[in-house]
């Protein structure tokens, strides 16, 4: 048969195989009406085909089909593009047969045939190389989490054996000190020798502690002690404590009130403690001498947020995911000094990774806004803090006990001004 005879033949059968195909493959009103445009597309191109016996004019629509498919599909490597052909040569088939009287339907079957195959073989091959294409990518991707992981290895192993080292060499440092003074005749008050061993040991303790947490986070075992505390009554300990240090290094801190500050919460206030100060130390460790530090928020339907702002040298962009990391430190692990207040001075990375794990153990959230590092302009950085007002705890005994504390006859906390922190 000449293909001007299989387009009148095809033109016949056209209309039943689109919807057939609908009938088949199509599932709601939407699905159905972007699928039909799709059939039209696909038949336009195959009548085409037909005429002129190239197969390729199909190329556009096959190419389209196989990059439809979702990461999802290429992973599980499922041939949506494969499958939908055959689909389609079958129901060419079926109708053919139906449609037409035998001779016509062998012409049309065999003038299919090959564009058919061609169409098929060309999904199977772009389908297999989005595959390859995408296990590439995600081996590359694999590829570089692992060298990431391998760069935090070597820069935690570095830094951890130094804040090791520092306090294990004051350690030893006193302790050869006492020896010595102990087997003069003539032996010296020991007490400044005790207080730099003791400095020594809760140096070492701290850092355990911070690897403590940091394995509970990671396995989801941080077990929080919540009651009712005010937040003021925290922010107002914390800058009582942290005085000392902001006068040696010449900084102020502003604690303000804000809405929310003076309500009560429930929460863990020995862990809510370690957050703050992980952030206010933070702060303190990257902003100038005679910098500032200011703490204020505000409050959000069904949360009090809490501001930490600073006159620091601020987070570039793509630094400010990698600090809440573990061991993310910023800088060369190699310049790396152990020291709590001291411009830039380090830690072991574990702060503000313990930090984000008690402020999600509370059902929070934390985040951090720069505008960049800049260590001459001091563009500053302010860490957010989402904390749910939480109202009752699953022990019926502490709920009560904080429903007491709103009743009108028990605490009034809107009308009573008080200086003593709330029960432990």
């Amino acid at each position: 048969m000449s293909p001007s005879n299989v387009q009148v033949d095809f033109a016949k059968i056209r209309k039943k195989l689109i919807h057939r195909a609908l009938q088949n493959l199509a599932r709601g009103a939407g699905v159905r009406e972007n699928f039909e445009s799709q059939l039209e597309r696909f038949y336009d191109l195959l009548e085409q085909a037909l005429v002129t016996g190239d197969p390729a004019w199909l190329d556009a629509v096959i190419f389209d089909w196989v990059n439809a498919n979702t990461q999802t599909d290429i992973a599980e490597g499922q041939k949506n593009a494969t499958n939908l052909l055959n689909i389609l040569f079958t129901l060419t088939n079926e109708v053919a047969r139906e449609s037409l009287n035998k001779g016509e339907a062998l012409d049309m079957i065999t003038a299919v045939q090959p564009i058919f195959t061609y169409a098929l073989d060309k999904a199977a091959r772009l389908e297999m190389e989005n595959r390859v294409a995408y296990f590439a990518n995600e081996i590359t991707s694999v590829q570089q989490k692992l060298e990431k992981l391998d760069r935090s290895k070597s820069n935690f192993i570095s830094v951890a054996a130094h804040e090791l080292k520092t306090p294990l060499t004051l350690i030893e440092g006193y302790t050869s000190m006492m020896r010595d003074a102990s087997a003069s005749p003539e032996a010296n008050n020991m007490d400044p020798l005790l207080r730099g061993v003791r400095t020594g040991i809760q140096r070492l303790r701290q850092i355990v502690d911070d690897m403590i947490d940091v394995s509970l986070i990671d396995n989801n075992m941080l077990s929080l002690n919540s009651q009712p505390l005010w937040l003021s009554h925290l922010l107002d300990l914390l800058q009582k404590n942290l005085g000392e240090t902001m006068q040696e290094r010449r900084l102020n801190l502003e604690t303000r009130k804000f809405p929310g500050s003076q309500e009560w919460l429930y929460a863990d206030p020995e862990r809510l403690y370690q957050a703050f100060l992980n952030l206010l130390t933070n702060a303190i460790k990257y902003t100038p001498d005679g910098g500032s530090i200011i703490v204020d928020g505000r409050t959000l339907p069904g949360f009090v947020e809490v501001t930490i702002a600073d006159t620091g040298i601020g987070i570039s962009p793509e630094d400010q995911a990698v600090i809440f990391e573990k061991f993310g430190q910023l800088g060369r692990a190699d310049l790396h000094s152990s020291s709590k207040v001291k411009f830039k001075g380090g830690g072991p990375g574990l702060g503000l990774s313990i930090t984000r794990g008690i402020i999600e153990a509370h059902g929070g959230t934390i985040w951090v806004e720069s505008e960049g590092c800049d260590e001459e302009k001091c563009p500053g950085s302010t860490f957010h803090v989402l904390l749910p007002f939480r109202t009752e705890s699953s022990d019926p005994r502490l709920s009560k006990l904080f429903g007491d504390l709103n009743k009108p006859e028990g605490i009034n906390v809107e009308k009573e001004t008080r200086t003593d922190p709330p029960p432990a």
